[in-house]
């Protein structure tokens, strides 16, 4: 059964919480996320390199080469250590701020991020889309919320979606976006 990170980001905030989780974090909503990958792995392009952005401890990472992707990366500021110890693979330590800052370094077929960017503050969210979308044509968002709602910025496109949920009704979705022509 999942257990609630809420009241844990309240007392702690956000950055907070995941500094002191770093060596222990794991998703609650695993199933729900591997489910949608599961359900969606035919939409994404995984023919190039794939960054697991604000990877956590990789569990994206692992769900995308079970299912026979090639080439993925990991980026956590937070559970790097962890990401690399549970998936053996290099992660990149970029945070949002980082990439609003200075972009990525590289190229992707796609870049997934699960359950982080309806953290990342409203006034850096633009900034830091833009700078991911300098990196890949395909941007993949994972999230508890309806947040973030890409589609309603101008320049880009909501590709598609996909929603799930579990027995107690809480709802994960997926959404794909690019660069509106």
């Amino acid at each position: 059964m999942a257990r609630s990170i809420r009241p844990l980001y309240d007392q702690y905030g956000a950055e907070g919480y995941y500094q002191s989780q770093s060596d222990s974090y794991e998703n609650p909503h695993l199933p729900l996320i591997e489910r949608l990958l599961e359900r969606n792995y035919h939409q994404l392009d995984m023919r190039g390199k794939v960054l697991d952005f604000a990877a956590g401890g990789g569990e994206v990472t692992c769900a995308l080469v079970r299912m026979g992707a090639q080439e993925v990366e990991g980026s956590d500021p937070f559970t790097s250590s962890l990401y690399e110890k549970k998936t053996g693979l290099h992660c990149h330590r970029y945070s949002f701020m980082d990439v609003v800052k200075n972009g990525l370094n590289g190229k992707y077929s796609t870049i997934i991020s699960s359950f982080a960017m309806h953290l990342c503050p409203q006034r850096a969210l633009f900034s830091l889309t833009w700078n991911l979308f300098q990196a890949t044509p395909l941007l993949v968002i994972i999230t508890p919320h309806k947040r973030p709602e890409l589609e309603l910025v101008p320049g880009i496109e909501l590709l598609w979606q996909d929603v799930t949920e579990d027995e107690r009704g809480k709802k994960v979705r997926i959404k794909a976006y690019c660069q509106a022509p």
